[in-house]
């Protein structure tokens, strides 16, 4: 039987939104074939936490496990979509619309963010209050996915969302694109770089149904 694919990553370019103040996306060529080199190379820089990412532990508390230490298990395998309607603020459980949280051990939320275009980033978004989390984590949730750039509020320094999800032992997956997938059960695979002591990488989301 054939599989439906669904790429859920947002487009890396010069012109993806990113965060105020952090590194923008640059890919600059190092050889060219435009001049007279035998290969196109090119550099890319750009902040770890653009576009379609996962946080690692790193990101966001100083003795958290780096991108190379991961237990990649979290970042393949069963998932299941929810729309959310609610459009800014904290999440509760009653906010999935009733989802049984043990269908799936990954769990990604579509909201009004995968609205916007790859250029744009989000004045306000959805997040999980920590008792959510705790309700996810009771259930057996090993990754929490969302369009969002964020699993807290855009201007909340303490991070409780990352905390929580960190004390649960539950991954996070931020910045996907989820405008074209319906809500349902699918298999994720949304792996991160193998990068020594990263606090996060970029991945290529991919849904399999």
């Amino acid at each position: 039987m054939a599989h439906e694919f669904y790429d859920i990553s947002r487009t890396l370019s010069p012109h993806i939104g990113t965060w105020p103040g952090d590194h923008a996306f640059s890919l600059q060529p190092s050889f060219s074939q435009q001049n007279g080199d035998s290969v196109n190379v090119g550099v890319l820089a750009m902040s770890i936490h653009t576009g379609t990412h996962i946080d690692a532990p790193y990101h966001f508390e100083s003795q958290g496990e780096t991108c190379h230490q991961l237990d990649l298990s979290a970042y393949w395998g069963p998932a299941q979509i929810v729309t959310v309607q609610k459009e800014h603020g904290p999440l509760e459980v009653e906010d999935l619309g009733g989802i049984d949280l043990k269908t799936a051990a990954r769990l990604l939320l579509h909201t009004s963010a995968s609205k916007l275009a790859d250029e744009e980033f989000p004045t306000r978004i959805v997040y999980p209050s920590v008792s959510m989390v705790n309700s996810l984590a009771a259930a057996g949730v090993v990754l929490l996915g969302t369009d969002a750039p964020s699993v807290d509020a855009l201007d909340d320094r303490l991070l409780p969302g990352h905390a929580a999800l960190y004390r649960h032992g539950i991954a996070i997956l931020e910045g996907l694109n989820l405008s074209r997938v319906p809500d349902g059960l699918y298999e994720l695979c949304a792996l991160p770089l193998k990068i020594e002591f990263g606090d996060g990488s970029p991945v290529r989301a991919v849904l399999r149904r």
